[in-house]
């Protein structure tokens, strides 16, 4: 858990890592570090589905204008698949749908297993991926959730997505829990399902969670009953620093002259190289720039001076 800052140090702007639980939304998450935070300028990095747990990435205050710049390639998951039958919503909440066989029970229990390993590979790299039908997915300008609790047909198109690694975690009776590294986009309830087809049986995603994101692991984040009502206002939970998070991007710290320059919208004297940078002021983050000469940055996301509430 992150150590709450010393007197006199308080973030008021900054990333907040939160261990969701199972059955909350990450809208719910977001409602409630508004509440902690005392503010409406909280936005996330990518969600997790209710009944996933695991790691949230937030951003609170003038941070939230940094979200497109925080790294979070590869997401980490562990995820327990179970065979037999698929469900409408490739995951436990759902009905179930078709049934089959389940793998023999050595190509779950072997680490090594041929077979398995054999369907894994055929989901591992650049794989074109069809969604859920209950994703966020649009459909004619309606989510794909939408339409399916409605009864109406949903016929999604496959996009193509990237899954790193399938690492052996576990097995028993009809479950398999694995570790998947994947690119942002990819649904794992579909890698369950499709894991399934592969092993010539049926399969859905029995439980979820998220281990990392990007550079940020699972081990940085606060419960949420951690947040209670004015907890990171009152520096009960700390903030962290947006700059671990920001990738391969240089770090420039800004003197008073250069300070001067971004407070009034002009170029930016370079001192380091890189083709984007992070311009820092006591190491928090106030700007991001890209350069545009061999000795100039051009700030495009300014924070210097903004409002936190």
């Amino acid at each position: 858990m992150p150590p709450a800052p010393e007197q006199g140090t308080r973030r008021t702007s900054g990333l907040l890592f939160v261990d969701k639980p199972a059955g909350v939304s990450s809208h719910d998450v977001v409602a409630i570090v508004r509440r902690a935070a005392r503010t409406r300028r909280v936005g996330h990095a990518g969600t997790l589905d209710p009944f996933a747990t695991g790691l949230l990435v937030l951003a609170v205050g003038s941070c939230t204008r940094l979200l497109p710049h925080i790294v979070g390639d590869p997401k980490v998951y562990e995820t327990t698949i179970r065979f037999g039958h698929e469900t409408d919503t490739d995951d436990a909440t759902g009905v179930t749908g078709r049934t089959a066989e389940l793998p023999p029970i050595e190509w779950l229990t072997d680490p090594m297993s041929a077979d398995r390993l054999a369907a894994e590979a055929q989901l591992t790299g650049a794989i074109a991926q069809i969604p859920p039908v209950y994703s966020a997915k649009h459909v004619d300008g309606r989510r794909a959730y939408d339409l399916a609790r409605r009864g109406e047909p949903v016929a999604l198109p496959a996009v193509t997505v990237r899954v790193d690694h399938w690492d052996w975690v576990s097995a028993s009776g009809d479950a398999l829990t694995t570790r998947i590294t994947c690119g942002p986009g990819t649904y794992i309830r579909a890698l369950a399902r499709d894991l399934g087809r592969a092993m010539h049986s049926a399969a859905h995603c029995g439980t979820l969670r998220r281990l990392a994101s990007g550079p940020v692991q699972l081990s940085q984040a606060v419960a949420l009953e951690q947040l209670a009502p004015g907890a990171i206002l009152d520096g009960v939970v700390a903030l962290q620093s947006p700059v671990p998070a920001l990738g391969a991007v240089a770090h420039q710290p800004l003197d008073e002259a250069q300070l001067k320059d971004l407070q009034h919208g002009r170029p930016v004297r370079a001192t380091v190289s890189g083709a984007r940078a992070a311009l820092l002021r006591d190491g928090d983050v106030v700007a991001m720039a890209e350069r545009i000469a061999h000795d100039r940055w051009q700030p495009r996301v300014v924070l210097l001076g903004e409002p936190e509430a």
